[in-house]
């Protein structure tokens, strides 16, 4: 229970379907805000207090259970490396893969608890083959599948998630407030959890210091200079400092981040557009192909909130390979590609390598 109207909602079906429900609220600091500001952050002191509330209005036991040791080493260290290696990481979906169903399931699971209980807007199903399958939400607009395509089979089997057959969010907050839920018109959170005044750049020079280093172009010019490669990410636009404006007059976005150079290298727009991705770090949520060497078609989405573009996929040499008929734009190592076919979530990689569709071309 974080403190939010889905998991309190999700909690109360669970109670109404005659379940033995146990809330829990999740420590992921040692130090939290005791305050949240407006609609950033969350796990701090109030949101514990509202989950708390909820849980007594709905007359079940409630527990904090402290995990911030393995958030910090499993999310936070994990943000902080995958920045200094020049990537993009999802902590969300890191949360979903180490926190949430894992550490948090294998200690339910010890205690004799039968399923952790999200308010996740997704579905799990039993598909035609007898295997259980993870399905988009209902309402397209709130639908999470994407952050949950890291779980596994055995994960699956061990998730709820009742919100997911749910029409729209207005619904869920309608039923909070019917069911005297204090949190029925709290904001949803956003941006990162440990970043709640979302100065992901300030946050991250803190700890890993800053160090000059060079802007530069694909061809090597020196463009201007940076205080440390982690501030910038793959299609950044702002923020650039660079002096000295593009031949032709148009803007330019960032293409690369070298790390052990502490290089940037920009570039126009169109140099951003990718044909091809690929990760030897994936998953099968469920029931995997048969022959997954074997190319078939798909949709795959790289970012939370976005759409989910045609594809064909197939594993090649130890990488799940993603090509895509129509280029993607600002595709970056370190992203989550999550495979969709439908409406189910078939599997997931962490992006390693990207194909731009101009070298493609030339």
């Amino acid at each position: 229970m974080s403190g939010g109207v889905d998991s309190a909602v999700a909690a109360a079906r669970a109670v109404e379907a005659g379940h033995e429900v146990v809330g829990v609220h999740l420590a992921l600091s040692r130090m939290p805000g005791t305050l949240r500001t407006g609609s950033r952050g969350c796990c701090t002191i109030e949101d514990s207090m509202d989950a708390q509330r909820a849980a007594n209005i709905l007359g079940i036991p409630y527990y904090v259970w402290d995990f911030s040791e393995r958030f910090k080493a499993d999310v936070v260290d994990d943000f902080i490396a995958e920045y200094q290696a020049g990537r993009t990481p999802n902590p969300c979906m890191r949360c979903n893969e180490r926190i949430k169903f894992a550490a948090l399931l294998e200690k339910a699971i010890a205690l004799g608890f039968d399923a952790v209980c999200t308010g996740h807007y997704a579905s799990v199903i039993t598909g035609e083959s007898g295997g259980l399958e993870l399905h988009r939400g209902l309402d397209a607009a709130k639908d999470q599948s994407y952050v949950l395509g890291v779980l596994t089979t055995e994960q699956l089997a061990h998730s709820m998630f009742p919100l997911g057959a749910t029409a729209s969010k207005a619904e869920v907050r309608a039923e909070a407030s019917a069911r005297g839920l204090a949190v029925a018109q709290k904001p949803d959170s956003y941006d990162i959890c440990f970043i709640p005044d979302g100065d992901t750049q300030g946050w991250l020079s803190e700890r890993v210091g800053e160090a000059e280093g060079e802007i530069v172009d694909r061809f090597g010019e020196v463009l201007g200079k940076h205080l440390g490669a982690h501030n910038f990410t793959v299609g950044q636009r702002k923020g650039l400092n660079i002096g000295k404006p593009a031949a032709d007059g148009r803007p330019r976005y960032v293409l690369e981040v070298q790390p052990r150079s502490n290089r940037v290298v920009v570039g126009p727009q169109e140099a951003l557009a990718v044909t091809e991705l690929a990760g030897s770090r994936f998953t099968w949520c469920g029931v995997g192909p048969a022959n997954p060497s074997v190319w078939f078609d798909c949709e795959v989405q790289v970012r939370a909130h976005s759409a989910s573009e045609p594809a064909t996929a197939a594993v090649v040499e130890g990488e799940l390979v993603v090509k895509l008929p129509k280029p993607l734009h600002g595709v970056a190592p370190g992203q989550t590609a999550v495979i969709y076919v439908g409406t189910r979530v078939l599997g997931q990689t962490t992006i390693d390598r990207t194909v731009a569709a101009d070298l493609v071309a030339s």
